[in-house]
């Protein structure tokens, strides 16, 4: 599927997979900058993309940044609707317990876009049963 993208700033690299077969594209950071721990940095990429009908984009983490460094996003998975066109941005947050320093045009998230169902929530008085019921959140164990 070709979606379309607009490069808000000709001299980063074009999104792409680093690998076939991988699901998401890196985007990378449009400026520099340090997240000390516990605090959140809005982050530009650079980039503008048209999703199609039918499908959402997804603003996800990088699994190296987490693991090595303790970078997520705040809101992960951020979303983008069909009729978003503005830059896209990630809402970086340093999880861990040193300063993050990132540079301009380091890969700092990935857009990943997957078909959705369109919903439509039907108030009723009931909820059908489940084998599950009425157990919360950790109800299955460990």
């Amino acid at each position: 599927m070709k979606i379309p993208l607009q490069k808000l700033d000709p001299a980063l690299p074009t999104p792409r997979h680093a690998h076939d077969g991988d699901a998401g594209t890196d985007l990378y950071a449009r400026i520099g900058g340090r997240i000390e721990p516990g605090e959140r940095a809005l982050v530009p990429t650079g980039v503008a993309v048209a999703v199609p009908s039918g499908y959402v984009g997804l603003v996800a983490p990088r699994s190296g940044l987490a693991a090595n460094s303790g970078i997520s996003l705040v809101n992960a998975p951020g979303i983008l609707d069909e009729g978003y066109r503005g830059e896209i941005y990630a809402i970086v947050v340093n999880l861990g317990s040193d300063p993050f320093v990132y540079d301009r045009g380091d890969r700092i998230a990935q857009l990943v876009v997957v078909p959705f169902v369109e919903q439509e929530l039907q108030v009723v008085d009931e909820l059908p049963e489940s084998t599950r019921g009425a157990g919360g959140f950790g109800s299955t164990g460990r």
